[in-house]
């Protein structure tokens, strides 16, 4: 059931270009004269469809409104068919090929960075079905069981690991993101990648640590500039207030298996 929604007169409008075949991923952040007032509606993220492929759209078990007041419905439906997108170009790269069989972790770490097509539709694939597994309604507070012993012995405390999480996403210049990675040897880590790449990719370039990431925080700016525009800090707080640590904790005892 679609939901329509008000936007008052200063609300920024978000336009969000993304060119998979460039080797750079690029993104315009247009600010129009202010008007009256505009009406936007709402979709369900249930009416999403993926084109077939060899990788799934995730579907996300809340509606756009559920994030509210952390994140806005328009900016979680932009944001969740931006993932639309990544999955539909990544399906689109490997068809046909021996790409096409490979889980995507696989395809990650075999990864030719040199082919712009498949780095960016894969990387953006792989980031954003993690960041949306990682988030929820009722979430917030604290990691439980296994990770939370964990962070505690990696990082200090929970309290420590926030902090130097926060301040490498604060210092994080353009588009990339910041993630919480399980190395090789098991140890917790940070690391930080620019647009798509991530901690999978053998060779593309990481600051911290390559490993298996278990949480991502988005730090391209579709993620959080109609909510917060230049208040990028306040989005990072908040972000720590819809982190669903239960799916966290699944994703770290999910990199015993590997």
């Amino acid at each position: 059931m679609k939901k329509n929604t008000t936007l008052i007169a200063h609300l920024l409008f978000i336009s969000v270009l993304i060119s998979c075949n460039d080797k750079k991923l690029t993104e315009v952040v247009e600010v129009p004269l202010p008007t009256v007032q505009e009406k936007i509606t709402i979709g369900n993220p249930n009416d999403l469809k993926a084109n077939e492929g060899s990788f799934p759209f995730e579907k996300i078990p809340f509606g756009y409104d559920a994030l509210i007041p952390d994140l806005s419905a328009l900016t979680l439906e932009s944001h969740y068919k931006n993932y639309l997108y990544y999955t539909n170009n990544l399906n689109k790269a490997v068809a046909g090929t021996d790409k096409e069989n490979l889980t995507i972790e696989e395809l990650l770490t075999k990864l030719d960075i040199n082919d712009p097509i498949l780095r960016n539709n894969a990387g953006g694939y792989y980031n954003h079905s993690l960041y949306f597994k990682s988030i929820g309604p009722k979430a917030g507070g604290e990691p439980i069981d296994t990770l939370a012993s964990k962070i505690t012995k990696d990082f200090g405390s929970f309290s420590n690991f926030k902090t130097v999480f926060k301040d490498a996403a604060s210092r994080q210049f353009g588009s990339g993101w910041v993630w919480l990675v399980v190395d090789k040897t098991g140890v917790l880590q940070l690391s930080t990648t620019q647009d798509q790449d991530n901690p999978l990719m053998t060779y593309a370039p990481v600051i911290g640590f390559h490993g298996t990431p278990i949480l991502g925080i988005d730090l391209w700016e579709h993620a959080y500039f109609l909510d917060y525009q230049y208040k990028k800090k306040n989005y990072i707080d908040d972000f720590f207030k819809i982190v669903d640590w239960e799916k966290v904790n699944e994703n770290y005892k999910g990199t015993f298996k590997k």
